[in-house]
């Protein structure tokens, strides 16, 4: 593959007829990764807001870390 070949296109790789894989640009394939990042955290931070924030007073947080180190 060369980079004059369809700037950026992806390439698909068959076998026995059938697409397995595709080439795609490195800077394409790190942007994807950022986006489908970025939807993960949403998702996350939706279950996050659905809950009650929970708060604790300072001295059982501390108690609490205490006991752990």
């Amino acid at each position: 593959m060369t980079s004059k070949t369809k700037q950026n296109a992806p390439e698909i790789v068959l076998r026995d007829g059938k697409p397995v894989s595709v080439i795609i640009d490195i800077t394409e394939y790190k942007e994807m990764l950022e986006r489908l990042e970025d939807a993960e955290d949403l998702k996350e931070l939706e279950k996050m807001r659905t809950k009650p924030l929970e708060f604790r007073k300072l001295e059982d947080f501390l108690s609490d870390s205490d006991k752990r180190a």
